[in-house]
């Protein structure tokens, strides 16, 4: 059976210094039906020469100045048609044996919609240097847990996209996988994959890190226009862990985990709903499995 085709989209605007270690992440996996894009803003850097360098492992290319990151994005996404979609930044990279793992996940399980691996993260000379399972689903998001379901590491079928209105929200200047996955939310479960799919490498010109608290405003403000398009039970349960995260604080109570005092004492019903969704390797197989919800 022939393998999913996977569309990933390159960004990139004067990265020269990481931006084949990001392309050689992509193209050296060897993936059989791959798509891939590369988006340059009219780089100065010697991107192109790295860019042609690979241009018969691509899909399209093209380098000329746009309107921003959101604005890249969009011109990419519009040139790909696979069934799987992501993005990889300029500075990251993907581990070897993300795009085959990610093949196997969606084609397994044909229910599931988007998937986020391991956060982890490569520091500036492209070593990793840690890595940890970080779940989050719609209740994190409204009760403000939103630090971070890592862009690298994220994957989504194409019918999830269109039901999240196939784009990218330029109004944003820096949260806008942050703004997608909200609206990703609102229609599906993420699961969370017991695997290292990617990193996000730790340099001096992170716009994320250099624009930390832009970002998290730009982040409130997405997930209050996610709050007014929730169905009513989801934001009822979503108040009533915002309440009791707001009480929890002033209370003695403050040190006992959240999600205990909700699973034992407060709603424990409610609690089972909250479990994140989780994909492990278990018998030498994919399986699905549900972990506890945590704050």
């Amino acid at each position: 059976m022939k393998p999913p085709r996977l569309s990933i989209v390159t960004p990139s605007y004067n990265q020269s210094t990481f931006l084949e270690e990001t392309i050689r992440s992509v193209v050296d996996q060897g993936y059989p039906n791959l798509e891939y894009v590369v988006i340059d803003g009219g780089s100065t850097d010697g991107s192109i020469e790295i860019i042609k360098k690979y241009e018969s492992h691509l899909a399209y290319w093209e380098s000329e100045p746009d309107e921003g990151h959101g604005h890249a994005l969009n011109k990419g996404f519009a040139r790909t048609s696979g069934e799987i979609m992501a993005w990889i930044n300029s500075d990251d990279k993907y581990t070897p044996w993300s795009f085959q793992v990610v093949a196997e996940i969606f084609s397994k399980f044909p229910h599931i919609d988007w998937i986020v691996g391991f956060n982890s993260y490569w520091n500036s000379q492209g070593a990793m240097t840690y890595a940890w399972r970080h779940p989050k689903n719609i209740y994190d998001y409204l009760i403000g847990n939103y630090r971070w379901v890592q862009q690298e590491s994220v994957f989504w079928r194409r019918s999830l996209w269109e039901k999240a209105g196939s784009h990218i929200n330029q109004d944003y200047r820096l949260a806008v996988d942050g703004e997608l996955w909200t609206r990703f939310f609102l229609h599906e479960e993420l699961y969370s994959l017991d695997c290292i799919l990617s990193g996000y490498r730790i340099q001096s010109q992170n716009r994320g890190i250099q624009h930390h608290d832009e970002c998290s405003r730009e982040m409130e403000a997405a997930i209050e226009i996610m709050r007014k398009k929730c169905p009513p039970g989801t934001l009822e349960t979503g108040q009533k862990l915002s309440r009791l995260k707001s009480v929890k604080k002033r209370w003695i109570m403050q040190h006992f985990p959240l999600q205990y005092l909700v699973s034992r004492f407060i709603w424990p019903e409610m609690y089972r709903d909250l479990r994140y969704k989780n994909i492990a390797f278990q018998n030498e197989e994919w399986a699905e499995r549900s972990l506890p919800w945590s704050i």
